[in-house]
């Protein structure tokens, strides 16, 4: 029998209606198990820990992630896997942060939430715990067949990584844009054993620390030069994220480029990532995007927004060395980021 913790930091799954039936509120873990009897069909020993304040996940910082990281790494011994009940909004943000966190992970870390509370009577929320439950009790040779940092909602398995949230009102609220889905979840639960990760470290090992000092500007017709230099100009800052357009590009101001070269020169980590949803970025393709290889930005290829911010603040959270953090943005650290 496999040993599951659940761990729960609050959301939608969690929530009921407040008094005057006008807002969701948080409730407590008893109540979202007390929704969910077929949890004791499962063939695991199911423990449970909650955030002393349940939170919206809006309200999601890097210190709640550090805080799950923790739980982890604390019950890492005791425990086949683990399973996180967390809001949508930001779930992709926090199943990435912590795919960047743990080394040598060998065990499932599946994040799973709801657009609709559990107590409701068409929630999604009891297929998506059912199911995250039962994706971490499997095993094969010994092992547990997933070991990484995983999202499951509505039937799809998913690279927490490679994941975003593209939807308000289906409960088909996400999508893995690049990369495919794990495994999907019908009658059977089907894994593509052919797109699983494997950690290349042999000891489970936890880093903890993000620096925040990053900004993120999206690229649109008609940006001016001095909103860019506001943002550029900003002495804080110890990071940029470009939200370009198509396969990378930018608009060719000259004192466009100017400003980021002055940035980088700086010591800023500026890094490329496509608006949009599907495909990544690929510099020097077109005229557009040949002076942003110049100025020294970073592509971040098929990378998620996501995966992205997380990823940069963890690097400057570990290093000063900037020559370091520009390497590790552009290198696979953990699936996130396809390699030619």
């Amino acid at each position: 029998m496999t040993s599951i913790l659940i761990i729960y930091t609050g959301g939608t799954i969690g929530m009921i209606e407040s008094e005057d039936r006008q807002t969701l509120v948080p409730f407590n873990l008893k109540h979202v198990l007390e929704q969910v009897p077929e949890l004791k069909k499962l063939d695991a020993k199911l423990s449970s820990v909650s955030f002393d304040q349940p939170l919206d996940s809006s309200d999601i910082e890097p210190e709640h992630w550090m805080a799950i990281a923790e739980i982890v790494k604390q019950n890492y011994d005791e425990h086949d896997g683990f399973v996180i009940l967390h809001g949508s909004d930001t779930l992709a943000y926090t199943a990435s942060a912590l795919s960047f966190m743990f080394e040598g992970l060998k065990k499932p870390v599946i994040l799973t939430g709801s657009q609709l509370p559990i107590g409701m009577i068409r929630t999604d929320a009891r297929e998506n715990l059912i199911t995250a439950v039962e994706f971490a009790t499997l095993q094969m040779h010994d092992e547990p067949v997933l070991q990484e940092v995983a999202i499951y909602f509505e039937d799809m398995l998913y690279r927490g990584n490679r994941t975003k949230k593209f939807s308000t009102e289906a409960f088909d609220a996400f999508i893995s844009p690049n990369y495919p889905v794990l495994a999907t979840a019908g009658v059977n639960l089907n894994f593509d054993f052919n797109e699983l990760y494997r950690a290349d470290e042999e000891a489970f090992g936890l880093s903890k620390g993000f620096d925040n000092r990053i900004a993120v500007l999206t690229l649109f017709p008609g940006i001016t030069q001095q909103l860019v230099e506001s943002v550029l100009e900003n002495e804080m800052l110890r990071g940029i994220i470009l939200l370009t357009f198509g396969s990378g590009n930018a608009p060719q101001h000259p004192w466009l480029m100017h400003s980021m070269e002055k940035a980088i020169e700086r010591g800023v980590v500026m890094v490329n990532v496509t608006q949009c949803a599907k495909g990544n970025v690929e510099q020097g393709k077109y005229q557009t995007s040949v002076g942003l290889v110049s100025a020294g930005v970073v592509s971040c290829g098929d990378m998620t927004l996501e995966a992205t911010l997380t990823k940069l603040m963890f690097l400057l959270g570990q290093s000063g060395d900037t020559a370091w953090v520009r390497d590790k943005m552009a290198t696979n650290l953990r699936g996130e980021l396809s390699v030619n």
